[in-house]
């Protein structure tokens, strides 16, 4: 897993939502979505699923697949 591959992911699929609206639906701090999009945290499985979810998207296609150009 690549940190910053997946918070560019991350960032791309928030698109114009501010951090604090997604952070807000996941149910975690502001700071932790800000640490995962900048690439220096990866977020535990439970998050995993969390963004997943909101993104209507897969596990694989967020966290294991390269991103996209």
């Amino acid at each position: 897993m690549d940190p910053v591959r997946i918070g560019a992911k991350i960032r791309a699929l928030r698109g114009a939502e501010s951090q604090q609206a997604l952070a807000d639906k996941l149910k975690i701090s502001k700071s932790a979505l800000a640490m995962y999009e900048r690439g220096e945290r990866i977020p535990r499985d439970e998050i995993k699923v969390r963004i997943a979810r909101h993104f209507n998207e897969s596990l694989e296609s967020i966290f294991f697949a390269p991103i996209e150009h």
